[in-house]
């Protein structure tokens, strides 16, 4: 039995299970650091129906993967007010008692969706989140990329075209990046209102579809993925898909030859198979990997 903690900006949402079949949740707001943890914590304490072996954590970030870093398994520089430089793999661990792995949000999703999700069978696959921030993460011959720290995908600059959107960007960071430009917070501030609540034919879904479509043509063109997956609450528009998929096909112009990006962009870019749960489901993953790193090292 694994617990698997999705850690979000405005949300934590906390597992118990195997995986999709057995999963029970819960979640709460992402307020102060110990606020939140406490109710992680409280989680745990009440609903381990049986002895937990390791922890999973898939978290906002940026965060800190390097464990020769005094930092590792911190988050670091994020905007979220009160969350800089919180050791949360080192404080669960230590409140749990546990192995813990850590990792961005956004790779647990594609971890998630790569073992019962759209990625399954796959090698190569890139998840976006498009929600409260931009995130993405990238499977190359069935491993998550870190690197140098890990990909940050929602800080790409793309064409910004000030004429049709003079919008300036929220970015704090960057302005005009795509998290700038297209996140949930993005759309409401240029448009006064939230997504959600914005019609289809609202000219916003054109603004946000381009965007979109760049970052997808772009991570197609250097990773060369067999899927791209995208997820979040900016993407829970029926009709967001098909303006992303025929924006990505004019602005790709015929020029990377297959099958998948011709007559199957419906497989080739789509939305997550396990819904609202990847990120947790993901984390599950992760705490099966730290446990067997625990086993390893005895």
């Amino acid at each position: 039995m694994f617990g698997g903690v999705e850690a979000g900006g405005t949300k934590f949402v906390c597992g118990i299970g195997t995986g999709p079949d057995d999963l029970v949740t819960a979640h709460f707001p992402t307020t102060t650091p110990e606020q939140t943890l406490r109710s992680v914590n409280d989680f745990f304490s009440r609903h381990n129906g049986g002895p937990l072996q390791a922890i999973g954590i898939g978290s906002f970030g940026p965060v800190d993967l390097d464990p020769a870093s005094r930092h590792f398994g911190h988050i670091t520089s994020t905007p979220k007010q009160g969350w800089q430089y919180v050791d949360l793999a080192g404080l669960l661990r230590q409140a749990l008692n546990l192995p813990v792995a850590l990792d961005t949000d956004v790779n647990a999703a594609l971890l998630g969706e790569a073992r019962w999700g759209a990625a399954q069978g796959l090698q190569d696959a890139i998840y976006i989140t498009i929600g409260t921030g931009v995130g993405g993460g990238a499977m190359v011959h069935g491993q998550v990329v870190h690197g140098l720290v890990h990909p940050e995908m929602g800080h790409l600059h793309l064409p910004h075209d000030w004429t049709a959107d003079p919008f300036p960007g929220l970015c704090p960071f960057h302005g005009d990046c795509l998290e700038g430009l297209a996140s949930g917070p993005a759309v409401q501030a240029r448009w006064k209102q939230p997504a959600h609540t914005l019609p289809p034919d609202h000219p916003a879904w054109t603004i946000e579809a381009r965007y979109l479509a760049l970052a997808v043509m772009n991570l197609t063109v250097t990773l060369s993925p067999q899927r791209i997956i995208i997820g979040g609450g900016v993407m829970q528009q029926p009709h967001l898909f098909p303006l992303v998929r025929n924006e990505f096909a004019r602005i790709m112009n015929s020029y990377v030859r297959h099958p998948h990006l011709s007559t199957g962009l419906d497989e080739y870019i789509q939305p997550p198979a396990l819904g609202g749960r990847a990120g947790v489901l993901g984390s599950l993953v992760l705490a099966e990997s730290a446990l067997h790193q625990a086993e390893g090292s005895r």
